[in-house]
């Protein structure tokens, strides 16, 4: 995960490339990318995503920069997870079931259905206010009070948001059935699905006392339960238990999340110095590298890399940690070796690419702009790979692609108007014509995204 500046439906997101936070596009929330997490929830999605026919839609899980237990889908090929939801589950089965839950709207098309489902509330709302203020100018000519009009005003809109929440809910219980019909597929258990929503039915009690029923977003947390407990322990995997060394990979990951994303005093309560655990080392190694102690971050990392001396990830952590306590040439050896061991994992690379860049040495330009490229052929919407870009072009004199880089950084993260003036910049430095001309047109006349 990369801590760095470039860094919903259900109630229930780092990299060892640092976390790299950036925008959404469009605008929307801080996003987080971490090689390591990304690749754990892309083997936890992928039987979900097979079991229900929605393998071959490039469907991507993105984690959220919110230390909030929740999850949703906000369009029809991303769901949306946040980094509390992974700090706080506790098995991988508690994470998969949320996954599967949220694989059945996708699978449901609900979003594109309750949008059909909004556009009509929203026609007969508008149909019922002018009939209430038709009963309003009527009652005051008639010389009677408005009372009886506003009357016809709010009784529609309440009828008609009762049934859109009625809607809302339905389509809850419809993706919990979906969700748990995907885990028997793909022989996996639902205990930890149901172990999440009972979570936050015990959280929710006391909040939802008095509450009218048909005004929540979900369906009453206790009758919800019940029925998922009904459904899940009927399943013959309602007993099956995480392999052991998926739940090693799913501790490591929570111990990442917390190493990066919490405060050191706050990592310590978690994972104190008696817990000698690997998960708890890397918390810790963690922690001491993004808190200002380098040298004995090092220490650690090499201590995690002598019992695991193949796991890219720990020498991702090095690299990292070196590159951000400005030893950038130190920090190219063990990146190396991460991208090797990962099988060249393009956020690795892009963090590569990045220490050849931070180097300063005129060599390492030719190599750093053929890395970050090809990371980029692969993760074309990581607005920090083009930022590298940008400064390896200029630093081998090249202005129009570092125009071009620039600009398409700045699109990504969602800054229209610059990305429009680089590259028109851009344009007066290419051939009319070419690649690079084409590509800097195509981003100045691009319109303007409207919120």
């Amino acid at each position: 995960m990369r801590a760095t500046a470039l860094i919903t439906s259900a109630a229930l997101v780092l990299t060892s490339v640092p976390v790299s936070a950036q925008k959404a596009a469009g605008g929307g929330p801080p996003l987080l990318r971490d090689a390591e997490t990304e690749q754990l929830l892309r083997e936890y999605t992928r039987p979900i995503l097979r079991a229900a026919g929605l393998e071959k839609q490039n469907i991507q899980v993105v984690i959220i920069n919110d230390s909030t237990f929740n999850a949703f889908v906000a369009d029809g090929r991303r769901i949306f997870v946040n980094y509390g939801a992974l700090r706080d589950s506790e098995t991988p089965n508690q994470i998969i079931g949320v996954l599967a839950h949220e694989t059945g709207h996708l699978a449901g098309g609900h979003l594109a259905k309750l949008r059909e489902q909004m556009a009509s509330a929203q026609t007969q709302m508008i149909i019922a206010m002018l009939l209430g203020i038709g009963a309003v100018v009527a009652g005051g000519r008639s010389g009677v009070g408005g009372n009886a009009g506003a009357a016809a005003i709010a009784a529609p809109q309440a009828a008609i948001m009762r049934s859109m929440l009625s809607y809302q809910r339905a389509q809850e219980e419809s993706a919990d059935k979906a969700g748990v019909k995907f885990l028997n597929a793909t022989g996996q258990s639902a205990k930890g699905m149901y172990e999440t929503f009972k979570r936050f039915e015990q959280q929710s009690l006391y909040s939802a006392a008095g509450a009218d029923p048909y005004y929540m977003s979900h369906p009453m947390p206790a009758e919800r339960v019940r029925a998922l407990e009904e459904l899940a322990k009927s399943s013959p995997y309602w007993d099956k238990k995480d392999d052991p060394a998926l739940q090693l990979r799913h501790d490591m990951m929570r111990a990442k999340v917390s190493g990066f994303m919490e405060r050191a005093d706050t990592v310590y309560r978690r994972y104190p110095l008696t817990n000698d655990s690997l998960p708890a080392r890397y918390a810790r190694a963690i922690a001491a590298y993004r808190h200002g102690d380098l040298r004995n971050a090092i220490v650690l990392i090499d201590a995690l890399i002598k019992v695991q001396p193949n796991n890219p990830y720990f020498h991702e952590l090095k690299g990292q940690a070196l590159l951000e306590g400005a030893k950038p040439l130190e920090a190219i050896a063990p990146l190396k070796k991460a991208v090797q061991l990962s099988n060249n994992n393009p956020l690795i690379e892009m963090l590569l690419g990045q220490a050849l860049v931070a180097s300063d040495k005129p060599a390492y330009s030719d190599e750093a702009v053929t890395i970050l490229k090809a990371a980029l052929s692969r993760e074309p919407e990581a607005p920090i790979g083009y930022t590298q870009l940008a400064m390896a072009y200029g630093k081998k004199g090249n202005l129009a692609e570092a125009d071009l880089a620039s600009a398409q950084a700045a699109y990504l993260r969602g800054d229209q108007k610059t990305a429009r003036e680089i590259a028109s910049r851009a344009k007066t430095r290419f051939a009319i014509g070419t690649p690079g001309w084409v590509k800097a047109d195509d981003i100045v006349n691009t319109k303007p995204i409207k919120n």
